[in-house]
């Protein structure tokens, strides 16, 4: 079977749901908390289309069972390239909207890592340092499934936000199976968050380190996510990570 015509299956138009979001408030969230939720980001036909790829393993590079690795339970499959299309556009088309708060956050945190305002660039720098595997992934849950908190770092370049887009609808689709975010301040109990998405709507949170300002200055926060325990029917992710994989 072609790989390119299964690829093409999932061909979508970001671009109206990119337009519809309030980028000023997104990075306004971003700032207070570490995350934000991007409504509608996709349509049902498009998280249809990609959920539907998960039963074409000629487009992944390779499956994760959860269990097998004390991750949780269910499991997902990373995209190889060419990555389907409509992965590749919300990758290329997120990546510049995010790139400078990205580098704001750096130079916040006293970081000298500075990101190209195009993804291109970015993941040339990852494939120069051995960072040659792409990091796409599809997520899929069921009864009993969860995600323990992790992060999603894979080597030394590390774009410093991710996106997560729910391709399943809650109360229709599963119920439970939450994104779940912590927060773990210097010196202080982790704070945890839940991230209330529907069917098509993305959240983009940190991968690892955000900047947050106190009454001594601007120190680093650490976060993780996860997802918790689905208690019925069948929960697909897609998650768009920015970095490479070594």
């Amino acid at each position: 079977m072609n790989i390119a015509r299964i690829a093409s299956a999932a061909a979508c138009n970001v671009a109206p749901g990119m337009e519809s979001i309030d980028w000023p408030a997104a990075c306004g969230d971003l700032d207070a908390q570490g995350w934000a939720i991007l409504p509608k980001l996709l349509q049902t036909t498009e998280c249809n289309a990609i959920k539907g790829l998960y039963k074409q393993p000629e487009v992944f590079r390779s499956r994760v069972v959860m269990t097998q690795h004390g991750f949780g339970r269910g499991e997902y499959q990373y995209f190889d390239y060419p990555l389907p299309h409509c992965v590749e556009s919300l990758r290329t088309q997120l990546y510049p909207r995010l790139a400078p708060i990205a580098n704001r956050w750096h130079e916040a945190m006293k970081s000298t890592i500075y990101f190209p305002a195009e993804h291109a660039a970015f993941i040339e720098r990852c494939h120069a340092s051995g960072q040659t595997r792409p990091t796409p992934l599809l997520l899929q849950y069921g009864e009993g499934d969860y995600n323990c908190l992790h992060q999603d770092l894979y080597g030394e370049h590390v774009f410093p936000l991710q996106v997560a887009i729910l391709l399943s609808e809650p109360g229709e689709d599963f119920e439970g199976g939450e994104l779940v975010l912590t927060e773990q301040r210097p010196r202080m109990q982790s704070r945890v968050m839940v991230a209330p998405l529907q069917k098509g709507d993305a959240i983009v949170f940190a991968v690892n380190d955000r900047p947050m300002t106190g009454s001594r200055g601007t120190y680093r926060v650490k976060l993780r996510h996860g997802v918790s325990k689905v208690r019925s029917g069948h929960r697909h992710t897609l998650g768009v990570i920015f970095h490479d994989a070594a």
